[in-house]
């Protein structure tokens, strides 16, 4: 049995093979079995591995919304099958007119596929950072004391789950009514349009996609909407990898169906479009990690992942996922010299003098709780001892 520290800093063993009874909604399954993972693990060179683990998180994150069914359905018509029965039943609200011609055979496979992703490399994913690294999260995780409750990790995986089983079927939806021949703005030959308009598809729909992602986020942290809906998603302080997709069905359906409406409005080559929303569920799942990864030279316009997981630390905040230009321009990038917490909404917090001691003692507690290596300079937002006597000494 191998020894692992829990979310109190003490000690608890992973059960093995014959340990606790297996839960099928506790994607941790991966503890069970840490002994004979680790033992495969130390075979692989040390680069193979690495590529393995960023290929399980692109391959989670295509799983989210279960867009890939959409792309397989994109594939079959830009590789021929482009003909669908002209005969359309005239009775209202009947399969065929819906242009929903055998929807299950597009439904089950969505689900079976999008879960067992979910299941397998999510459970891989948490493995590898959570379980293997568990005894250093210093050298990797962006709020290295605080961790998940074992009751939250249930909890984002049950919501997860049933976020999960809903974005799948709109997208069956979706990609049944589109094979079906139904109306959608999608084309395929790209001499249609020209290559300078394809090529200029992928700036302008990831511009479009995150700009309009930066105000839906922040339009769901106002009050009335933050505390019926959106606090569902910020119940995870230290957020995981799974509660990228745990957030309010209300809430992620009208995201999921928003970010869908240029297939119907404008016209779009489908491999640019998603091409975006592949990215941005990658970095979804990385911003969502708890893990200090950093962006690459060729992302200037990415921040890096402890932007967001300040968001969830800090609450109404930094509202941008994959360009943080939005909130420089509209104010709401979090500030040195300001102070954030639950109760202090719009995203541009309150001056020092403006907050109570307490609520300047529980942020400055909040900020020895961040991961310097997860800056790429000194930790910005770590106060100097100087500082914070001086504001102390002012309240």
């Amino acid at each position: 049995m191998k020894k692992n520290k829990t979310n109190n800093g003490k000690t608890e063993k992973l059960q093995g093979q014959n340990g606790k009874t297996f839960d099928p909604m506790a994607l941790t399954w991966s503890e069970r079995y840490d002994e004979q993972i680790s033992k495969v693990w130390k075979l692989l060179p040390e680069s193979v591995a690495k590529i393995i683990a960023s290929v399980a998180v692109f391959i989670l994150g295509v799983s989210i919304n279960g867009d890939w069914i959409l792309v397989w359905v994109h594939l079959i018509k830009q590789f021929g099958h482009r003909s669908v029965n002209a005969t359309v039943d005239s009775r209202w609200f009947t399969l065929e007119s819906l242009r929903l011609n055998n929807f299950l055979s597009f439904w089950w496979p969505s689900l079976v596929v999008s879960y067992g992703l979910y299941v397998g490399i999510g459970g891989f994913i948490h493995w590898y950072y959570y379980i293997r690294q568990r005894d250093r999260p210093e050298e990797w995780k962006c709020q290295p004391q605080k961790w998940l409750s074992p009751e939250l990790e249930k909890h984002e995986i049950l919501l997860g789950s049933f976020t999960l089983f809903l974005n799948a079927t709109v997208s069956s939806l979706l990609s049944c009514y589109i094979y079906n021949g139904g109306y959608c703005t999608v084309y395929y030959d790209i001499s249609e349009y020209g290559w300078l308009y394809f090529i200029l598809q992928f700036p302008l729909i990831f511009i479009y996609q995150d700009y309009l992602t930066y105000w839906l986020h922040r339009i769901y942290h106002l009050p009335f909407l933050y505390k019926n809906f959106h606090k569902l998603h910020h119940k995870y302080k230290q957020p995981t990898a799974f509660s990228v997709t745990a957030i309010h069905p209300v809430e992620s359906l009208h995201i999921q169906i928003t970010l869908a409406t240029p297939l119907f409005f404008a016209p779009i080559h489908w491999f640019p479009f998603y091409a975006s929303a592949f990215y941005a569920y990658y970095h979804g799942i990385i911003d969502h990690s708890g893990v200090n990864f950093k962006s690459f030279w060729w992302q200037p316009w990415q921040p890096d992942a402890i932007f967001h997981d300040n968001h969830h630390q800090y609450f109404h905040v930094n509202f941008a996922f994959n360009i943080s230009f939005w909130d420089k321009l509209h104010g709401t990038y979090r500030r040195k010299d300001r102070v954030y917490n639950e109760d202090i909404f719009y995203g541009t917090g309150k001056t020092v003098d403006s907050v109570t001691s307490e609520e300047l003692a529980a942020d400055l507690e909040e900020r020895e709780l961040e991961n310097p290596l997860a800056y790429r300079a000194e930790m910005p937002f770590k106060l100097s001892d100087k500082e914070v006597k001086s504001l102390r000494k002012s309240k």
